[in-house]
């Protein structure tokens, strides 16, 4: 007979309770905790929204601008850094949906091409990308071990994969691949995920919940379409929940749905988003994250036969620390600490707070919100997070993008407003955060309905930028401008055996004393992709030790790296390429 933990009977009691609360989505309606005295110290991290000078100045259409009367135009979609033509410089893809009453004029979604001159082209015909429709999420990864990185993804309707031919063109691969279904539905958060050992990319797909309009009740039309009073449009609560897909890579460029016989389908119950792959317990083997709108998410172990385990609430993230649903949307995965462990930050609706779970390096979780100082923020709704060393100190920060989904709200409630800024929680190297929004520049202060974000360094000069999606209008793209003395190190990844892209690899850097791990991920912020080359933050250190764990089970060690590069490594190869690059000049 299996004995429930304090943390189990919480969650069970707890879950029924949060959803009689009568309204749609989950939030706790809870107080700020008190904030601080501000540190005084300095951050060498200035953002600025660079998007109409590099050419990104087409909006991002989703759903109506007054108002929207049904849950599938409020969520909105990704975004990805990827280079798609390997020439080293991070080209941008950019999701979009479309209107209830057609397709306004150029509404697709978009692949920009980076001039390395800090523009971009607009290359979405020409690489046979156009699509219009309501698109989700999308992950990268090279499923078939080409050397090019591949495209998922996920929509209302069909989802897509996007083979990468090489020459700068994709072709609609979706049917060969054995990856259509009969069935309309509402796919959110996808992964590619290597399961088994095998050097070959299975595919992860999650769905929201059951979508059909002619079923759906008009705003106000019950206990689960109104938000403090207001009516709004309806769900997720009162609408049938999703699930989560598994689909194994044979190798041959088709893809077999293992969902029952992996013991994926057996989660049920939950409202799915943004779905994440790695390894969380440090075993070489990667697990799967699925953060879950108003209900559990769900924490797949591994079991290292080809069969997974939903270990969710006892690991700690399912629930927050008081046993309640949340609103998960975004998650952001890093190693917040240094203490060699992936960490989850994960975002939520307003009148909450995002939350923090710190990992013990088994994958059992600890809520660690409050004394972290992240829970003196409740006025914003979350979307897109990340982990990431912003100023280059050595010390990861918390970074996320926020936008409301109710526009009919503001008018009645002026404090809860439609666009909202972007929050950054800097990591103060003891455990603690402290929140900037104005001192980290306009780019951050500025207000938008924002939904998903990546992180990546376009204009190759050492820091990590963000490009973002703004719902109806054009996306930001913030340049980060980083002053101080810190130093960085880019690692990037080719498997050998392990799948070409390296995604589950984990990386161990030692540096002045503090060891931090990283993960290459396909798909995290909120149904984004980040670049794949990692980004490590060095402060005063100028010399690192590297320890690769890959996904074929491999070890490497490398010693004495040296700062200010992007190192390539081969599995089994050790550094194959170093490349320094210029501080780019500012005019």
């Amino acid at each position: 007979m299996k004995v429930l933990s304090r943390r189990n009977w919480i969650g069970l009691l707890a879950a029924p309770c949060a959803r009689a609360l009568a309204q749609g989505v989950a939030t706790r309606s809870v107080n700020p905790t008190s904030r601080g005295k501000p540190s005084g110290l300095p951050f060498h991290a200035n953002f600025t929204d660079v998007a109409e000078e590099a050419g990104l100045r087409a909006p991002v259409v989703y759903g109506g601008v007054e108002q929207k009367q049904f849950i599938l135009e409020t969520v909105g979609c990704g975004v990805a850094f990827i280079d798609y033509d390997n020439d080293g410089w991070l080209d941008i893809f950019i999701l979009s949906g479309t209107r209830l009453e057609g397709d306004p004029p150029a509404t697709t979604n978009r692949l920009y091409r980076n001039n390395r001159n800090g523009t971009f082209t607009d290359v979405t015909r020409a690489a046979g990308l156009e699509r219009t429709g309501w698109a989700s999420a999308v992950c990268i990864g090279d499923y078939n071990n080409d050397g090019f990185d591949d495209l998922f993804v996920t929509s209302w309707g069909q989802n897509a994969l996007y083979r990468n031919n090489g020459d700068g063109t994709f072709t609609d691969v979706t049917k060969e691949a054995g990856l259509l279904h009969a069935d309309k539905r509402w796919n959110s958060g996808c992964t590619f995920i290597e399961t088994s050992r095998n050097g070959r990319l299975d595919l992860v797909v999650a769905t929201y919940l059951d979508f059909d309009m002619s079923r759906i009740p008009k705003p106000g039309g019950n206990v689960n379409c109104n938000w403090k009073g207001v009516p709004v449009n309806c769900g997720p609560r009162g609408l049938p929940p999703g699930r989560v897909y598994l689909y194994r890579n044979n190798g041959d460029g088709t893809f077999t749905d293992i969902s029952v016989a992996s013991g994926i389908a057996k989660a049920k119950g939950s409202y799915c988003m943004t779905t994440v792959a790695a390894d969380f317990a440090g075993t070489g083997w990667q697990d799967l994250y699925v953060a879950c709108d108003s209900t559990s998410s769900f924490l797949f172990r591994n079991n290292k036969d080809g069969t997974f385990t939903d270990t969710g609430l006892e690991s700690g993230v399912a629930l927050n620390e008081d046993g309640m649903e949340q609103a998960g949307m975004g998650v952001g995965i890093g190693d917040y600490d240094l203490d060699g462990n992936l960490d989850i930050f994960k975002t939520h609706f307003s009148d909450d707070t995002s939350i923090l779970y710190r990992n013990n390096g088994k994958a059992n979780f600890d809520d660690v919100t409050t004394r972290a100082g992240i829970g003196v923020e409740t006025r914003y709704t979350g979307w897109g997070a990340g982990i990431v060393d912003l100023d280059n100190d050595g010390n990861p920060d918390l970074f996320l993008v926020t936008g409301s989904v109710y526009p009919e709200i503001e008018k009645k409630l002026p404090a809860y407003p439609l666009k909202t800024p972007r929050v950054i929680f800097r990591n103060l190297g003891s455990g603690k955060f402290e929140e900037l929004i104005q001192e980290a520049g306009p780019g951050i202060s500025a207000l938008h309905t924002s939904r998903g974000c990546a992180f990546g360094d376009f204009d190759n000069d050492g820091d990590i930028d963000v490009v973002i999606v703004n719902l109806n209008e054009p996306p930001s793209l913030l340049r980060n401008d980083v002053t101080g003395a810190g130093h960085w190190l880019k690692v990037k990844l080719i498997g050998v055996k392990s799948n070409r892209s390296a995604i589950g690899a984990r990386v161990l850097a030692r540096y002045g004393g503090k060891s931090q791990v990283q993960a290459v991920l396909s798909q995290s912020s909120f149904y984004s992709a980040n670049d794949l080359r990692l980004h490590f933050g060095l402060g005063p250190a100028s010399v690192v030790d590297l320890e690769i764990n890959w996904p074929s089970g491999a070890k490497e060690k490398l010693s004495g790296v040296e700062a200010g590069q992007l190192v390539t490594v081969r599995e089994g190869m050790g550094i194959v390429k170093n490349e320094r690059w210029a501080p780019a000049k500012r005019t």
